[in-house]
């Protein structure tokens, strides 16, 4: 296979390798007076690649190396492009396999859900027979399975929920706790039945319940979360009460109190002149804790520490009387 061009274009022919196997393009003939040159083609049989550069090569004579590099790059961009749209194609076909996979599961959940919660039919030898159900069922799960099993349950009323609670050992076990500690507390000028009492950070309403149930009758327990029908929602920080309205204010929670200074100040403040701010705590280990808790008082002095024993731990009571003046 023979071309003929000029030699600025044989610089180039000559460059050109077609791999490693051997062969290529090399000189074969020169003619100085016709000034040919004669090109061989040394593969047997010619690649597509040989076909490409000699149909390039007969079609029109070898561009400067500019123009054929601008050339490789058109060739590039091409196959470029067809890389793409091939990616293209397969991207949206794995988009298509999810997407009816995605609908084939909600078919099948439709198919296999019931749009009702009416109860199963019985058994067909069951029916036969005119049987009834088998009297010892098995026990209801204790967490529903389906919307089917929490809908079938039967919803509590507060006061049912209530009900069931006080009903319950360790919720009674603690109110007696509680029931004891304020029979030591019981006299005519620190707690009797006529008394209004503020309990603060009540809980589940164990103090006061143990109040109710010895004969006080105004007992009123505030704390963060309400417990109907016995604690109400008030902030311990900031007690929704005007000043001077309790007798007696009692609380078990200075522990959990986020800024204690207020926490007692709040007591205080809603205590009448005379009256007592009554706090149990974990049995201080020193004197000077001891003298840390009083410290927080700043219109009370002390009247009694007392140390108690509740529901197994060692506790001690502060019992505070309310002097109206704030020392200085």
């Amino acid at each position: 296979m023979i071309w003929s061009n000029c030699g600025s274009c044989l610089c180039s022919a000559l460059r050109m390798r077609l791999g490693p196997t051997g062969g290529g393009w090399v000189p074969h003939h020169f003619g100085p007076d016709v000034g040919l040159w004669t090109v061989l083609v040394e593969r047997n049989p010619p690649t597509s690649l040989d076909l490409l550069v000699s149909s390039r090569l007969v079609s029109c004579p070898l561009s400067p190396p500019m123009e054929r590099r601008e050339m490789e790059m058109e060739m590039e961009m091409e196959m470029e492009v067809v890389m793409e749209k091939k990616v293209e194609r397969l991207l949206n076909r794995v988009s298509l396999v999810f997407a009816a996979i995605a609908t084939i599961a909600l078919l099948h959940l439709f198919s296999h859900s019931s749009l009702s919660c009416a109860p199963a039919p019985l058994p067909t030898a069951h029916r036969a027979h005119g049987r009834s159900q088998p009297q010892n069922p098995k026990p209801a799960p204790s967490s529903p399975r389906s919307s089917c099993d929490a809908a079938s349950r039967e919803v509590l009323t507060p006061d049912k929920r209530f009900a069931k609670l006080r009903s319950s050992h360790s919720w009674r076990r603690r109110a007696d706790a509680y029931a004891a500690l304020f029979a030591s507390l019981r006299s005519p000028t620190l707690l009797s039945n006529a008394s209004h009492v503020l309990c603060v950070s009540a809980g589940a309403g164990h103090e006061v319940a143990a109040l109710q149930e010895s004969g006080v009758s105004d007992v009123t327990g505030v704390d963060l979360v309400d417990f109907p029908p016995l604690v109400r929602r008030a902030d311990p920080h900031n007690l929704p009460f005007f000043d001077d309205v309790f007798d007696i204010a009692f609380s078990a929670g200075l522990a959990g109190a986020l800024f204690p200074t207020r926490f007692v100040a709040e007591l205080e403040r809603t205590v009448r002149r005379g009256g007592a701010v009554v706090l149990a705590v974990d049995r201080p280990s020193s004197a000077q804790e001891a003298e840390g808790i009083k410290a927080l008082f700043r219109r009370s002095s002390l009247l009694e520490a007392r140390n108690t024993t509740m529901l197994g731990s060692e506790m001690t009571l502060f019992i505070m009387k309310n002097n109206g003046k704030k020392r200085s």
